[in-house]
């Protein structure tokens, strides 16, 4: 199961870096075509940039999800302590 979390985290941190460097190509390459990019491409940009700080944002939750459940399931393994035994008195008449 962590397995599965680091492989998905590890997968969506490159799918963010890889967005991110595209917008920046893009964002580059828009500036020096046109000299200035449209505004249809600075919206286009703008709203790709907030889907990918989305996603980052729900995989942060995703992974503080998992270490709570992490945590309450070590908890709860670990073994009660044993209750007392009392020891009757044996001095009490029949």
């Amino acid at each position: 199961m962590m397995f599965l979390l680091a492989l998905f985290g590890i997968v969506a941190i490159t799918i963010i870096t890889i967005a991110r460097s595209w917008i920046s190509w893009v964002s580059g390459n828009a500036k020096r075509a046109n000299g200035s990019p449209s505004p249809l491409a600075d919206d286009r940009l703008a709203r790709l940039e907030r889907a990918v700080d989305a996603i980052a944002l729900e995989v942060e939750r995703i992974s503080e999800g998992q270490r709570f459940t992490t945590k309450l399931l070590s908890e709860q393994a670990r073994p009660a302590p044993k209750p007392v035994q009392r020891q009757i008195a044996t001095n009490t008449p029949t």
